[in-house]
């Protein structure tokens, strides 16, 4: 391509990216929680209560007509990154690599022309371990435009990105026991590419990657029941999955992780498969299928907020006890 187009789609992305943060003072839903109130300030301390303002924010933003429904190679895509890449300088995070980015080539588009992803990486140095990784992830990417309607992906996965903003928030203030690096990924949608490409990188360095912690669809449900997936492949995980669920604030549960017949295995359907597959223990969070899931209703509109900001407490402390618990909890791995 013409370097004169990708300079004006540069400036396209830059000028719509200050539109959404000039909105940024727009008016939320009215049933957010008073998360200083009632069974989330009961449950756990103070210091664990997120923004729950900014974290529909960041949803809300992310998952604007305006982002194009932030398909992988595109233009919508790429102002989502560098919305990302502003909230994670904002959050505290620093660069893991040279920068934010981390470039990876995706599969050719319907036109045969070769295309690129990046992957949004940040980190938090641990205090007492800082050579031992916790890898907290959730993809950026949807599905795009399709047959003219756009696909928001609000749930899918707006509402991970905006969780681990909140995360890095909290560990860039209180700094964890090992180091945590934040990866916005991208192309999850179109087989892991994102996600296969940062794994291939961090074991390329000999990172000692010790647990992955994936957030995909995790602000839409009305019985209010959020999963975590892998005590299953790795049995030791499950007391502390376990404590962290008998105080939180949603009903979460344990499951989706089996490969008996029978069982609706979540193993390989979001980016920890990339860790699993390199033996790296993980947790999954995220929601069964709704009625808005890959579809052009998935919009900001039609999330559960209060369901949100006290899925995105529990991610925060099981996250928490995990990193105070890592040699214990990942000590053991059962067979795939």
């Amino acid at each position: 391509m013409a370097g004169g187009m990708v300079q004006t789609g540069r400036m396209k992305k830059f000028l719509l990216a200050a539109a959404l943060l000039a909105s940024s003072a727009a008016p939320l839903p009215s049933q957010l929680p008073k998360v200083n109130d009632g069974k989330a300030a009961r449950a756990r301390p103070s210091s664990r209560i997120i923004n729950a303002d900014q974290l529909l924010e960041d949803v809300r933003i992310l998952s604007a007509d305006a982002m194009e429904g932030r398909g992988a190679g595109t233009a919508g895509g790429a102002m989502a990154r560098a919305y990302i890449i502003r909230r994670f300088a904002d959050a505290g995070l620093k660069p893991l690599w040279p920068s934010y980015e981390q470039p990876f080539d995706l599969p050719p588009g319907e036109d045969g022309k070769a295309r690129e992803g990046a992957n949004v990486v940040g980190l938090v140095r641990g205090r007492n371990h800082p050579e031992r990784f916790v890898v907290v992830t959730a993809h950026y990417d949807h599905l795009g435009i399709r047959n003219g309607q756009i696909y928001n992906g609000a749930d899918d996965n707006a509402s991970g990105v905006a969780a681990i903003l909140q995360l890095a928030a909290h560990f860039s203030r209180d700094r964890p026991d090992n180091s945590l690096i934040f990866a916005a990924l991208d192309a999850e949608e179109i087989g892991l590419v994102g996600a296969s490409a940062f794994v291939k990188q961090l074991r390329a360095e000999g990172r000692d990657v010790a647990l992955n912690v994936n957030l995909d669809m995790v602000s839409h449900n009305d019985r209010g029941e959020l999963y975590a997936a892998g005590a299953y492949r790795t049995p030791a995980l499950r007391p502390y999955l376990e404590q962290v669920a008998a105080r939180a604030p949603v009903h979460l549960l344990l499951g989706h992780d089996r490969p008996d017949e029978g069982h609706d295995d979540w193993t390989n359907q979001s980016d920890q498969y990339a860790f699993h597959k390199a033996g790296v223990p993980w947790v999954y969070f995220g929601v069964e299928d709704h009625k808005d899931y890959h579809k052009p209703t998935d919009d900001f509109e039609t999330i559960t907020p209060v369901f949100f900001v006290h899925a995105a407490e529990t991610i925060l402390d099981a996250v928490e006890v995990l990193d105070a618990n890592l040699p214990s909890a990942t000590a053991k791995k059962a067979g795939a």
